[in-house]
């Protein structure tokens, strides 16, 4: 487990991250999620060990992280520029990522490069920079990290490799009880692929929830009445949002769904329907109370 605690790291005198506080668990997917500018990448640089939180305390396994020559054969940071050595091939990068991480499997890396049609004997500096971020890939895959930090991993790959890589680690992380702490500005790519998100704005560390609880308890209402009921109706469920156009309502509710069913079929509507939300939608209501708009903060 790694714990973030009260981490604020400043260049000069900006402050590019500002008492983040968060936990990333083994056998998880957890999505970081903000604009351009957030912080993310400087947060993950000091997950990573390659930057000195300024203040707070960054542990995995209770020891602290950074000069940490065991975590860092356990954990593989993939940045948005995947870097290689000059002139060398996967294979010969492969054999220097063997001698880094004792869990390095040669028959992962033979079946991941034969899997994406990977010419293992090809310089990389020959190749896309769609086809070197599939290398990293297969590099920080064989080399069978308990930790891994991924900046805005699928940029550049076709829908296709974005989904065989997506399954992949969705495995590992089952199998052996990885924990994949992902960055991205899309919440879109992240709602299928991720357990948790956390949201960052300007340097913090706004909330982060479970997906499934997100999901479980907050839904969009559709009810239509023969006449509205009064404002009481209303009070007896938690709704953060409601509209009304003629005989129908539309509510946006956060509580027990089954309560809330029950509740309303006591009302008597002409009909009534229970629609999930995006987690966009989710997110908008959340933030509400933060008084930041959601298009500020997740972008497409």
């Amino acid at each position: 487990m790694i714990q973030i605690n009260d981490v604020t790291k400043k260049f000069g005198h900006f402050t590019a991250v500002i008492d983040a506080t968060l936990t990333i668990e083994p056998g998880s997917i957890q999505g970081l999620l903000g604009s351009n500018g957030a912080g993310k990448t400087t947060l993950l640089k000091m997950i990573a060990g390659i930057y000195k939180a300024d203040k707070g305390s960054i542990a995995f396994n209770e020891q602290d992280i950074f000069e940490n020559e065991d975590y860092k054969s356990k954990m593989i940071f993939i940045s948005d520029i995947p870097y290689f050595f000059g002139h060398a091939n996967l294979e010969e990068m492969a054999d220097f990522y063997h001698k880094l991480y004792p869990n390095f499997s040669v028959e992962r890396f033979n079946q991941l490069s034969e899997l994406l049609k990977m010419n293992p004997k090809k310089k990389l500096s020959k190749l896309s920079k769609g086809m070197q971020r599939q290398c990293a890939f297969i590099l920080a895959i064989a080399a069978r990290p308990e930790v891994m930090l991924l900046d805005e991993p699928f940029d550049g790959l076709d829908p296709i490799v974005r989904h065989t890589i997506k399954n992949i680690l969705i495995q590992d992380v089952s199998n052996h009880a990885m924990a994949l702490f992902v960055s991205s500005h899309n919440l879109r790519e992240m709602e299928d692929f991720c357990d948790a998100v956390t949201l960052m704005h300007e340097g913090r560390v706004l909330m982060t929830r479970d997906l499934d609880d997100l999901k479980g308890n907050v839904a969009k209402i559709q009810m239509a009445f023969s006449s509205l009921p009064d404002e009481s109706f209303y009070k007896g469920m938690n709704v953060i949002d409601k509209s009304i156009k003629g005989r129908v309502v539309t509510c946006i509710v956060k509580d027990n769904l089954d309560r809330v069913e029950e509740y309303i079929t006591k009302a008597d509507p002409l009909l009534y329907d229970i629609l999930p939300l995006t987690l966009e939608e989710i997110f908008t209501y959340e933030l509400g109370g933060y008084g930041y708009a959601i298009e500020n903060i997740i972008v497409e």
